[in-house]
């Protein structure tokens, strides 16, 4: 008989994602997306990200168990999302998971949304070697950090974007580029056909001095609007292609530099990349390539497991609920702007007290 199985809720922003795992194992998951709902706007709007996920919470969810061949009776936990993200998305998330919880009579997690990124691999691969460092990288965060055991100790953090994202970046440099939203999947088509070596752009926080694991995006996607200007000012064609791989060997050149520069300060000997950037074929290819040389074992999560789901969130509860933790208390609320600090997120919302 296996052991406990787990639901995992996620809503953080333009995905509604439902999986199932048991013991390591993934179920089943299923995600819907609101992106072209979003695309004419050039980015997610909050408020119709919230409504898609209301829509789409019950026909993900009922096609997660269909897909496991369950009935929510015989679900044994349930986990979600409780932050960072949309604060309205996670509320929708969050009400629906309580509910399920409630109904089914059985515990509730809260669970950091890059947490489940980590554990994202561990689905693919099991439990991660301790420690390990771990670049998350994706539209809203790029951290470096070191993991010794993912549900049981803190997360330290190494170094933090000090600005833009490198998803962000590639948002916003796409949008100059006239490549439509999402700017990640649009850039590395685009290129595909490119010269990386046709555009000099910088390596931000590279020199000497420098923070080694802190990253910066905000000068590069500047760097790269300028470029483009100058074409456009001298009535040139803008050499898209070049553009979008000389940006995306540039991003691709800092987030595995700095990740290999970490292994080696910390004797760790396990690199594991996640989040939507993850999926980028140029960072995967030269992460390959200097972990390698470097002696050091990369781990990526498939790429159906890169982007936001909830078989992370699920892993994540999965774990949670074999190492013993507390479940969530009733009160639980959401935290749009959580650090990671613990994989679990359970916080209570506060009442404003009365002025006097």
């Amino acid at each position: 008989m296996g052991g406990p199985v787990v639901l995992g809720i996620e809503s953080s922003c333009d995905e509604t994602g439902a999986g199932i795992v048991q013991d390591g194992r993934l179920l089943a998951h299923v995600v819907a997306s609101s992106m072209d709902e979003h695309a004419r706007f050039g980015g997610v709007v909050p408020e119709i990200a919230a409504r898609a996920h209301l829509q789409a919470f019950n026909p993900v969810v009922r096609e997660a168990l269909d897909r496991a061949g369950l009935r929510p009776g015989q679900i044994d936990a349930v986990a979600v999302t409780t932050g960072p993200g949309l604060s309205g998305a996670l509320q929708v998330g969050l009400a629906g998971a309580k509910t399920l919880a409630y109904a089914a009579g059985v515990p509730l997690y809260g669970v950091h949304h890059l947490a489940g990124h980590v554990a994202a691999d561990t689905l693919a691969r099991g439990r991660l070697p301790r420690p390990s460092v771990v670049l998350i990288v994706s539209g809203g965060h790029t951290s470096l950090l070191l993991v010794h055991d993912l549900v049981r100790e803190p997360i330290l953090h190494l170094g933090d974007t000090l600005d833009d994202a490198a998803g962000e970046c590639f948002d916003k440099v796409a949008r100059i580029l006239g490549l439509p939203y999402p700017g990640g999947p649009a850039i590395d088509r685009a290129a595909r056909d490119g010269d990386p070596r046709a555009v000099a752009f910088p390596r931000p926080l590279t020199r000497p001095g420098d923070d080694p694991y802190a990253f910066s995006f905000s000068g590069l996607k500047t760097a790269a609007a300028r470029w483009v200007e100058d074409h456009r000012a001298r009535g040139a064609q803008v050499p898209v292609a070049d553009g979008a791989a000389a940006l995306q060997e540039a991003v691709a050149d800092v987030l595995t530099r700095k990740a290999l520069a970490a292994c080696a300060a910390h004797g760790v000997r396990t690199l594991v990349v996640v989040g939507g950037v993850a999926a980028n074929s140029r960072v995967r290819a030269l992460a390959e390539r200097r972990c390698a040389s470097a002696g050091v074992e990369l781990r990526v999560p498939p790429m159906t497991l890169c982007t936001d789901n909830g078989a992370m969130i699920a892993a994540v509860g999965d774990l949670l609920v074999r190492s013993g933790a507390d479940p969530a208390p009733l009160d639980v609320s959401v935290d749009p702007s959580a650090p990671l600090e613990y994989a679990a997120l359970t916080p209570v919302a506060r009442t404003p007290a009365r002025a006097a």
